[in-house]
């Protein structure tokens, strides 16, 4: 977008006798500022050692980088904003030749931040629109300033390199483009498109191979008119593209590394970025200082202009917001930030892009009465204007105090910022005490004061939390379990009522809700709760399955079964890291078995007995396989397959003796005996079975098993007759005998 303003600025006469000598000599320069500027900051050369210290260091030095990029923004990202607003405000001729954009569309950003402040469900949208649209806007001033590079050392691409060079760095934001919106998004401030990893990774494939088609037809031609070594400050323009962009997107493919679609804002590709405008800018402006006769260059109180300006953009906002409205901060910030962004992005394109006066005429001139209306609207800003850049001394002493104001209320921005990251409860404090409507701020102020032995200061700081953005769960998530662990199950109740106010469909706090209920001892409001649950998300895992642990309890076995399913069925669609222990998940489907065991479901219980059998065998679960097997075998007997239970009973029983489990043994023995006694078999074995199970560990036999074992043992006895005394003596011969069995 830069190279063909400077065209023009070059092609209108530049070295006439109307233009001083400094000017002359600047603009015969290939350079702007020198080779080594210009090559470090305006063409990125920088980029390669800064992309490496800052991936490198962010993951470990969290805490620090934030701190730090904080306060670069005060340097670079703030009065880059304010470097378009001082080329599009400054003048009154540019004032009026782009009024659509520098008052209308500005007035609907200020009606969207209002509306934004009022709907924080809006956010989302707004902030996805700014990440997803900084990397082209960082494209497009790369690929203006390649085209700048590549005029003032003389060429003068054709239209096909044109072109191809500029179809290189579509195709470079194109690959990121993918990257942000494919599959879901970690950040529930970002909505992904969510395109299918399969589709978007091949998508992004058959990309990377045209940018390199694109970029060796282009360069090759375009080298061809210059030679090479006029091209050095395009190559590295074209190489910082690259690595911007480019690369992150190859690296994620070969090695599946994923980049925060936030890191592209927030981090130091913004900084760089900046930095990079705020030298483009800053020599254009130098130059329209030096061709007014009017005027003179003064580039300290041009900057000045803008970080005071910068921090009037961003920081007043969000402080006003919080303190007068009780709006959260961090959302507010957040409002702005997106804001500021889009009208930049909008307002750029349209002060470096709109040169052509029939064009002009067509967008901005479309009817009279619009025109009219914002001639009048700003012929009254630009006398509020001229007042305010005159040299009356009153508007001086305005500006200066201004200036002061607004660089003292960065500074404690700057300030609270720090002391709100810090973990000690004295800073946060601090921070706090400068501006409490901060929901971040007041949930790590909690934790705090709850690891310090306050919990009354604790609770205080999550509610405060959730006055200051309702919406946020976090704070209605911790307060809510700090209330379950003090046992406040009354108050936390209250607390899931309050909140479904604001987000009725909630399935996390529907769930908490039921569980509350539960406890409360109200049954039927929790399964309420967690049908609307699962009517918000059919696929919210915990509700199918304290909906089947309650069914199940109620007797309504074919309904448990049926929840039991759904949560094993969401399961297994979880990843491995995700899942429960195997235990968990094998107890889980042998009380699913059991029910549908209950329901007349025999099929699909037998089915169910074995999944678990094969889940505890691969686990290394020998216990919960002898309960699988048994259960099985006992399903088997009632249905009159006495072949597979004797089979199962006899697996069951070696398991338990494998791990030397006698509490198991001695149920499972009871157990076979009976199957014994009912399938006909011989009363020795029957009696032997007996006998193994009284011997062994019996304490987790309730009473009537107890009673009916010492029952069974003296009619079992009685039936054998005299041999019953060799096998009360010795039982495990026939207790050998017992488990060769076959049918």
């Amino acid at each position: 977008m830069w190279g063909p303003i400077i065209r023009s600025n070059q092609q209108n006469k530049m070295v006439s006798t109307t233009k001083n000598s400094q000017a002359q000599t600047i603009a015969a320069s290939s350079w702007l500022y020198g080779p080594w500027l210009d090559l470090t900051v305006g063409c990125g050369a920088w980029s390669a050692p800064l992309l490496l210290l800052a991936y490198s260091s962010v993951a470990s030095s969290t805490r620090v980088w934030s701190i730090a990029f904080y306060g670069l923004a005060l340097l670079f990202n703030y009065p880059h904003y304010m470097a378009t607003i001082y080329r599009a405000y400054h003048r009154p001729e540019d004032f009026h030749k782009y009024r659509i954009f520098t008052v209308y569309t500005t007035a609907l950003v200020f009606l969207t931040i209002f509306l934004s402040h009022v709907w924080l469900g809006i956010l989302p949208w707004i902030f996805t629109l700014y990440l997803t649209w900084s990397p082209w806007h960082y494209s497009g001033q790369n690929y203006g300033l390649f085209m700048m590079f590549a005029r003032r050392a003389g060429a003068t691409p054709g239209k096909e390199e044109r072109w191809a060079l500029y179809g290189a760095f579509i195709v470079s934001y194109l690959v990121l483009f993918m990257e942000f919106h494919t599959g879901t998004s970690s950040d529930p401030l970002f909505l992904s498109l969510g395109i299918p990893p399969i589709v978007g990774r091949y998508v992004q494939a058959v990309l990377c191979a045209v940018f390199v088609v694109l970029s060796v037809f282009g360069w090759s031609r375009l080298a061809q008119a210059t030679g090479w070594r006029k091209l050095l400050p395009c190559a590295v323009l074209f190489s910082s593209q690259f690595l911007w962009f480019l690369l992150p997107a190859t690296m994620s493919l070969l090695r599946n590394i994923t980049t925060p679609q936030s890191r592209y804002s927030s981090g130091v590709l913004a900084v760089m970025h900046s930095a990079q405008y705020l030298w483009v800018t800053s020599y254009y402006a130098r130059r329209e200082a030096f061709e007014s006769r009017e005027r003179s260059w003064r580039p300290w109180a041009y900057f000045a202009v803008l970080v005071a300006g910068g921090i009037a953009l961003f920081i007043p906002g969000p402080w006003l917001a919080s303190r007068i409205f009780h709006n959260d901060f961090g959302a507010s910030f957040l409002i702005f930030t997106a804001l500021v962004n889009l009208h930049h992005f909008i307002l750029d394109g349209a002060i470096w892009k709109l040169r052509d006066g029939r064009i002009a005429s067509l967008l901005l001139n479309t009817r009279d009465r619009v025109s009219n209306a914002a001639s009048q609207t700003t012929g009254r800003l630009s006398e509020a204007w001229a007042w305010l850049s005159g040299s009356g001394q009153s508007a001086r002493a305005f500006r200066v105090s201004l200036a002061i104001a607004l660089l003292v209320w960065g500074t404690v921005d700057q300030v609270r910022h720090y002391f709100s990251l810090r973990s000690n409860l004295n800073d946060l404090q601090r921070a706090a005490y400068l501006n409490s409507f901060d929901s971040q701020l007041q949930m790590r102020l909690a934790r705090q004061q709850l690891a310090d032995g306050h919990p009354e200061e604790a609770e205080a700081a999550w509610k405060a939390a959730m006055q200051s953005n309702p919406a946020d769960l976090a704070p209605r998530q911790a307060l809510l379990k700090f209330l379950i662990e003090h046992n406040r199950f009354d108050e936390a109740f209250d607390l899931t009522e309050a909140s479904l106010h604001y987000s009725p469909k909630d399935v996390n706090l529907l769930v908490d809700r039921g569980l509350l209920a539960l406890r409360l001892g109200h049954p039927d409001q929790a399964v309420s709760n967690w049908m609307a649950a699962l009517a918000a998300d059919r696929n919210q895992i915990a509700a199918h399955l304290y909906l089947a642990t309650e069914l199940d309890r109620e007797g309504k076995a074919g309904d448990a079964a049926m929840h039991y399913q759904a949560f094993l069925r969401a399961l297994a669609r979880q990843s491995a890291v995700t899942r429960p222990a195997p235990e968990k998940v094998i107890a889980i489907v042998l009380r699913m078995a059991d029910c549908q065991a209950r329901a007349s479901q025999t099929e699909n219980a037998r089915q169910s007995y074995q999944l678990a059998e094969k889940l505890a065998a691969q686990t290394k679960q020998p216990k919960l396989e002898s309960v699988a097997s048994l259960n099985e075998a006992a399903l088997d007997a009632a249905n009159g397959k006495a072949s597979e239970a004797l089979q199962l009973y006899q697996h069951a029983l070696r398991l338990d003796d494998s791990i030397g489990d006698q509490t198991a043994s001695a149920q499972d023995w009871l157990a076979y005996g009976q199957f014994l006694d009912r399938s006909g078999f011989s009363a020795r074995m029957v009696y032997a079975c007996y006998v193994k199970s009284a011997a062994l560990d019996d304490s987790n036999l309730n009473a009537s098993q107890k009673k009916f074992l010492t029952d069974a043992s003296k009619q079992a006895a009685k039936r054998v007759g005299t041999p019953s005394l060799a096998i009360r003596q010795n039982p495990e011969p026939v207790l050998k005998e017992a488990l060769a069995l076959t049918r």
